[in-house]
């Protein structure tokens, strides 16, 4: 017969059933009362209420401006991370802490903090207004700002750690077989960071969707136009019309359920690729 083999940590009981009470509390039970809410409702009501015009365009809004500021942040945070990663300048350990900063920052400062920024009175809104006529504050454009800035951090955090760990004889040893600096890139370096990437837009999409505060003031609220479904959200519980409200969040639920599981299906094949195993 053969002998269970044992852990070399012991105690896996004790600490399994601490973390699914923990994760019952925390994730499990709020999710299950939504569900519980949202089941007042037949289903006819639950698609009606789901699928009125004003709440599908507040779903178009939020996943196209979230869809692009995720897009730019996968550049930006890339580059961001590469230069914090590979070079030594002055105030590098500053600049390092600063793209933590809307991580502490509350979500209401920030949107304000934006708004005045970006109107056609702001300084940088009224830069854009008077010599390229593009208002910023209370457009779409305005929202996609705001999710560029509390997005940043996911991508940057994600890929950071994996170009620490990238060691530099790979480099070497591809330029010393004649690779060109971008072949050495492209080849090497990318492929080896491309599942953190993948992992730090993901999450920045999936946390620009349900974010409130800091687009809140910045979006200007314009049924049809500028006006986002956590708003939606908020409009119907203001008006005590929870099935409502948890209908609708229980489609963002969904929404962000099939992102990270998208997520975690493309770092398995892309992980596989980059190890060879596929």
């Amino acid at each position: 017969m053969k002998r269970k083999k044992k852990s070399v940590i012991p105690g896996f009981g004790l600490s399994f059933g601490v973390m699914m009470a923990i994760l019952s509390l925390v994730v499990l039970i709020p999710l299950c009362s939504l569900i519980a809410f949202t089941a007042r409702l037949s289903p006819a009501e639950f698609l009606a209420t789901v699928s009125r015009p004003r709440v599908l365009s507040s779903y178009y809004v939020s996943i196209v401006t979230a869809l692009t500021a995720s897009l730019i942040n996968a550049v930006m945070g890339f580059i961001l991370a590469w230069v914090l990663v590979r070079y030594d300048f002055p105030g590098k350990r500053f600049l390092d802490g600063v793209i933590e900063l809307p991580f502490a920052l509350p979500t209401a400062v920030a949107g304000i903090s934006l708004t005045h920024l970006t109107t056609t009175n702001g300084l940088v809104g009224k830069f854009f207004y008077e010599r390229f006529g593009i208002r910023i504050a209370y457009t779409r454009l305005g929202i996609t700002v705001a999710l560029i800035f509390i997005g940043i951090p996911f991508v940057v955090r994600s890929v950071q750690p994996v170009l620490e760990k990238i060691d530099i004889q790979y480099e070497e040893a591809a330029m010393i077989l004649g690779a060109d600096k971008w072949t050495t890139f492209r080849r090497v370096i990318f492929p080896e960071t491309l599942p953190a990437l993948i992992s730090g837009f993901t999450i920045a999409f999936a946390r620009s969707i349900g974010e409130y505060g800091s687009v809140v003031f910045i979006a200007g609220n314009t049924p049809f136009e500028t006006e986002i479904t956590p708003l939606m959200i908020m409009s119907e519980l203001q008006e005590y019309d929870y099935a409502s409200a948890t209908s609708i969040a229980l489609v963002m639920l969904v929404i962000a359920f099939v992102i990270l599981s998208v997520n975690a299906i493309l770092q398995s094949v892309v992980s596989r690729r980059v190890s060879g195993l596929a």
